[in-house]
């Protein structure tokens, strides 16, 4: 049967995505692994690998269209499968494989109409189905004949790329006998509509940009971070004085060896990670009735793309050295920068740090990352005149630290406490190395 390519679903809050660029053209062989295209999501643009092989066939999607999730944006065939006809497709143009699984499943579990409406009675449990393989990672033929047979792919263990199960999982599932369904009850919640947004008015020779998918989330989640959660802001400034010369002592010493260079940013995220474990609830979210303080440093680190901002994950930061944070800030940037993040690395942070020192800011008030209670804001290192414990006017080396908070998680005695430890380390980073 044709093997239809959908857009995937490439991080948890992604609903569209835009084609960027085609990697195979029509007529071409593909094998699983295969980089097909490139996907613009809401956190970043990503190559879609193929989960089966076969021929692109047929494009369905262009350069530059935006769709949902789910649509189908080409048609692969088996090697040696006849092709498919003009109608069909025609029929799988803007269609979506799960969608119409659901359809043939309904119509195969219950041939009734329902009242004048033109669905199926079978159509929830239909739709169960298939709402239930998507929170798995599967490949869309994989689901569509999940869903035609009514199976669940919850425990369902994938021998495709990144466990990723495939067409060949599902046909062993079925051989097996263990074929286990899905019964879910179909439920609804109803939202309030938005309130209309107020409008620029554009004159001539101003210039529209149409928002990215990026571009677009980036919009939804800060509006939603503004307005949900009650910030709250401290800044404090510190003696960069002492860090400055143990960053000069470690390069040199480390040039000599042909060694790592370590930028200012590498020790403040390893002084950011070590004052968690003084005042940890900083590192925590709020859950409802319940606030979740996380056991494990997942630290986001913003990098500036040409798409806008992105934050990846340094996993478990309280157990890398200076070394490894160092070497995981420049893999996640050049990756980023090259569209080659995985989207799991964009999941599960704690608490994130955006540095615009290097762009010359002295500093700023971050908005927080939700789920996440705190945000970390770090400031360019300043040469100013201060007064010594002399008393003496000397020129010194400062640098301010903002932290935005979620008031219904950090208290500011709290927010005080965790930036008073990480001043500490900052002005005695030999503390951070041992």
């Amino acid at each position: 049967m044709p093997i239809l390519i959908e857009m995937p679903k490439l991080s948890d809050t992604m609903t569209e995505g835009t084609l960027v660029k085609w990697l195979k053209n029509e007529g071409d062989s593909v094998k699983v692994g295969d980089e097909l295209a490139e996907i613009e999501t809401d956190k970043a643009t990503m190559a879609m690998v193929a989960f089966d092989d076969g021929v692109l066939h047929k494009i369905l999607v262009q350069e530059g269209g935006k769709v949902p999730i789910r649509a189908h944006l080409g048609v692969m065939l088996e090697d040696g499968e006849a092709a498919p006809s003009a109608s069909e497709l025609a029929s799988f143009e803007g269609g979506s494989s799960s969608n119409a699984a659901a359809i043939e499943q309904a119509s195969a579990a219950s041939p009734e109409v329902a009242a004048g409406d033109g669905t199926k009675s079978g159509a929830p449990a239909a739709a169960a189905v298939v709402d239930s393989n998507e929170r798995v990672k599967a490949s869309p033929l994989a689901r569509k004949i999940a869903a035609s047979k009514g199976l669940s792919l919850a425990n369902v263990r994938g021998t495709g790329p990144g466990g990723r199960i495939v067409k060949v999982d599902v046909e062993t599932l079925v051989a097996s006998g263990r074929s286990p369904s899905v019964s879910v009850a179909a439920s609804s919640s109803a939202g309030r509509a938005a309130p209309a947004p107020i409008k620029a008015t554009a004159s001539e020779g101003d210039k529209r940009i149409p928002l990215t998918g990026m571009r677009s989330i980036i919009a939804e989640r800060l509006l939603a971070s503004k307005t949900q959660i009650p910030h709250f802001y401290l800044n404090i400034e510190v003696d960069a004085g002492p860090l400055m010369a143990l960053r000069a002592q470690v390069n040199a010493a480390s040039e000599r060896v042909g060694g790592n260079k370590y930028t200012v940013n590498d020790f403040v995220l390893k002084a950011i990670v070590g004052a968690i474990s003084e005042e940890p609830r900083v590192n925590a979210s709020f859950d409802g009735d319940s606030i979740i303080q996380f056991a494990s440093v997942q630290l986001c680190v913003a990098i500036a793309v040409d798409a806008g901002l992105v934050t990846p994950v340094i996993r478990n930061a309280e157990t890398k050295s200076l070394q490894q944070i160092s070497d995981a800030v420049k893999d996640l940037a050049t990756r980023a920068r090259n569209k080659k993040l995985a989207p799991e690395e964009f999941q599960g942070g704690t608490i994130t740090v955006s540095n615009l020192g290097s762009y010359g800011i002295d500093s700023f008030d971050a908005i927080i990352n939700p789920p996440q209670a705190a945000i970390l804001s770090i400031g360019a290192v300043k040469a100013k005149p201060v007064v010594n414990q002399a008393g003496e006017i000397v020129v010194g080396q400062r640098m301010w630290i903002g932290l935005s908070g979620d008031h219904r998680v950090v208290d500011g005695a709290v927010g005080a406490t965790y930036l008073n430890a990480l001043q500490r380390l900052i002005e005695n980073p030999a503390m951070m190395l041992v």
